[in-house]
């Protein structure tokens, strides 16, 4: 029989020695670290900011996803959805801030994200008048496509990541098999509590493999301060009219994801239907942590499906054993050392640790679907939404008779066109089809 404390991991507010959460909290943030900081750096460097500006906002990044993912865990008023959810800088935003930053300056990019950010908690804060519109089979629909997105992240992250120039190597491609393998064997073989860190285990065994291959670079090690305080408003917003409506644009697909997100957590952590206040306590915390990411210079955050993977495979959906990750995040962005040691991290070694999360996310979608029900209604909105976002999106060149803004919003983004299909869809075909 499993140790009750055992079992607590298990239960979302059951009490877990720290020993044992310290761990877990650490594969959470180890699932998402990478994907947190990639948008910062690439926007810093588009928008051509010096080394040690961007370093703060590597900095400001961690930190603003670790309050962020507290506030989810333990809601502020109604700021929060009391979820075991980890939040990070979102890519979702990333080509419509380049666009902007590119343009008008990085400080129209972080007007805007306050502005857009205040909308979207207004949203949640209002949520009981609009969420009805949204539907289980929508939400399901859209979990499902989130999955599928996230495949290619897995796998050009197995491959060495996007740009690298050993893409698809044959070191890579030992060192994301083995700690993919090492992943599953884990998991196989034991239980209870060694069952749950399985990708802790596997991220070891590659990194470790990865060392002996002379693949980890330590160089960014050296160049880390110890301790440094976070930098408050290192750019002066300035406000434009038509980014303050882009950025808002992309928040309200974003908020789709969050939505997808949350209603998977709930369902696959929770085993139940997730409630209302949950949802809209989610949308007002990703807006209102959102703006306050802007006051740090950083761009929005969201939920992150990486995280979502990992509750789906390990069934953890302890708030104190993944508040301890949060903390991890703040103590990253305030030693900066910490963090550049986690960074060191080779992307195959991650990719070899997600790939198969990535897929757990499919099959919740597809669980989710299953549970609205086989109707001719029900499946002609998920296979036409779905055909239509996957597919389209993969050849995105086909959007180029569109303007800028549609393309920054659909072209690439499979997640927003699957919402806007399965969304209207869901409004417009009767209730009662044959």
């Amino acid at each position: 029989m499993k140790n009750s404390k055992e079992e607590n991991i298990f239960k979302l507010d059951g009490k877990v020695p720290l020993r044992k959460a310290v761990p877990v909290g650490l594969q959470h943030v180890l699932a998402m670290f990478v994907s947190n900081i990639t948008p910062i750096v690439i926007l810093a460097n588009v928008c051509g900011l010096d080394k040690t500006l961007s370093a703060h906002l590597i900095q400001n990044a961690m930190i603003i996803a670790g309050l962020g993912t507290l506030i989810q865990l333990c809601p502020i008023w109604k700021f929060g959805s009391g979820l075991p959810m980890v939040m990070g800088i979102s890519f979702t935003f990333l080509n419509c801030a380049i666009s902007i930053g590119t343009k008008y300056g990085i400080e129209t990019v972080i007007g805007s994200v306050l502005v857009g950010g205040l909308v979207i908690a207004l949203l949640g804060l209002f949520a009981k008048y609009w969420l009805h519109l949204i539907s289980p089979v929508v939400a399901a629909t859209v979990v499902t496509a989130i999955g599928f997105s996230l495949l290619s992240v897995g796998a050009n992250s197995f491959a060495g990541g996007v740009g690298a120039a050993d893409f698809g190597s044959a070191k890579n491609w030992i060192i994301g098999a083995v700690t993919l393998i090492s992943c599953l064997v884990f998991s196989l073989v034991t239980k209870g509590y060694l069952k749950v860190i399985s990708v802790l285990f596997g991220l070891a065994v590659g990194y470790i493999l990865s060392i002996c291959l002379g693949v980890v670079d330590f160089s960014v090690l050296k160049e880390s301060d110890l301790l440094a305080l976070p930098v408050i408003l290192p750019f002066k917003p300035s406000f434009n009219l038509g980014a303050i409506i882009s950025i808002t644009i992309i928040y309200l697909v974003s908020a789709t994801e969050n939505i997808g997100d949350s209603t998977a957590l709930a369902e696959t952590g929770l085993e139940r239907p997730i409630e209302q206040k949950e949802l809209a306590g989610s949308l007002a915390a990703d807006g209102i942590v959102s703006s306050i990411a802007g006051i740090f210079g950083c761009t929005p955050i969201t939920s992150f499906s990486q995280n979502v993977g990992l509750v789906a495979m390990t069934k953890v959906v302890n708030r104190f054993t993944i508040g301890t990750g949060a903390v991890i995040m703040i103590v990253a962005g305030l030693f900066p050392f910490f963090g550049a040691a986690l960074q060191t991290v080779p992307p195959a070694v991650l990719g070899g640790c997600t790939i198969m999360m990535f897929g757990m996310i499919v099959v919740s979608g597809i669980k989710m679907i299953g549970k609205c029900g086989f109707s001719a209604r029900n499946m002609l909105i998920v296979s036409l939404s779905l055909s239509v976002g996957l597919g389209f999106t993969q050849v995105s060149a086909m959007f180029k008779i569109f303007p800028e803004l549609i393309q920054i919003v659909f072209a690439e983004n499979c997640v927003s066109v699957v919402f806007l299909i399965a969304f209207i869809l869901n409004l417009t075909l009767p209730k009662n089809m044959e």
